[in-house]
C-alpha cells in the first residue's frame, strides 16, 4: 500500500505540501489561529483554543499572541510552557516539548526542512524532521531551532541562537552556530 503525503511527512521521507489533505490541514489551523491571535486575553477561553489545536498539552500553558503554526496536532508542550510573543512553529512533523520550558520571543521551531541541491528543491518537495525539547529549558528570544534538533533537560539557549545541532542537558549554548559554552552544575 502506497504511502500518502500525510504518512510520509511524518515518516521524514520526502513529501509534496500541495497535496489538498495537507492544505485542508493547514487551512483550518489557520483558521483557529487566527482566531486565536484576535481574542483578547482570556486564559481559560484560551486554553480551549489551544486543546483544539494542539496535538498535546499539559496543565498551566500561555502562549503570547501573535503565534503562528502550520498543523497544531503535531505540537506537544508539557505543563508551566510559555511562548512569548512572535513565535513560529512549523510543526509539520512532531515539535515535543517538556515541562517547565520557557521561549522568548520570536522563538522559530522549523521541522520542515528542503533539500539543498536546486535541482531538487525546485520539484517542490519537503521533507520534516522532528524537534525535542526536553524539562526546564530556556530558549531566548529570536533563536532559530532547524529540523530534527534535540535540546536536554535543564538547558537555556542563549538569544539569537541558531540551533543546528543536538544540545546536550544541562548546559548554556548560544550563538550562529550554537554551540556550548558552559556545562551547568
Amino acid at each position: 500500500m502506497q504511502k500518502t503525503e500525510y504518512q510520509k511527512m511524518l515518516a521524514g521521507e520526502s513529501y509534496d505540501a500541495s497535496d489538498k489533505e495537507l492544505m485542508h490541514m493547514r487551512v483550518s489551523a489557520r483558521a483557529v489561529i487566527h482566531v486565536y491571535n484576535q481574542t483578547p486575553f482570556d486564559k481559560q477561553h484560551r486554553e480551549m483554543m489551544l486543546q483544539r489545536l494542539l496535538g498535546k498539552m499539559g496543565s498551566n500553558i500561555d502562549i503570547q499572541t501573535p503565534f503562528f503554526c502550520d498543523y497544531g496536532t503535531h505540537i506537544e508542550v508539557g505543563d508551566n510552557f510559555f511562548a512569548n510573543f512572535n513565535c513560529v512553529f512549523l510543526d509539520c512533523n512532531y515539535i515535543r516539548i517538556g515541562n517547565n520550558a520557557f521561549l522568548g520571543p520570536n522563538v522559530q521551531i522549523y521541522t520542515a526542512s528542503h533539500d539543498a541541491v536546486a535541482a531538487e528543491r525546485v520539484k517542490g518537495l519537503e521533507h520534516a524532521l522532528p524537534v525535542t525539547i526536553g524539562n526546564n529549558v530556556w530558549i531566548g528570544g529570536g533563536t532559530i531551532i532547524c529540523a530534527g534538533i534535540i535540546i536536554g533537560d535543564n538547558t537555556t539557549i542563549g538569544a539569537g541562537s541558531v540551533v543546528v545541532k543536538d544540545i546536550p542537558a544541562n548546559v548554556v549554548a548560544a550563538g550562529n552556530p550554537c554551540r556550548l559554552i558552559r556545562t551547568l552544575e
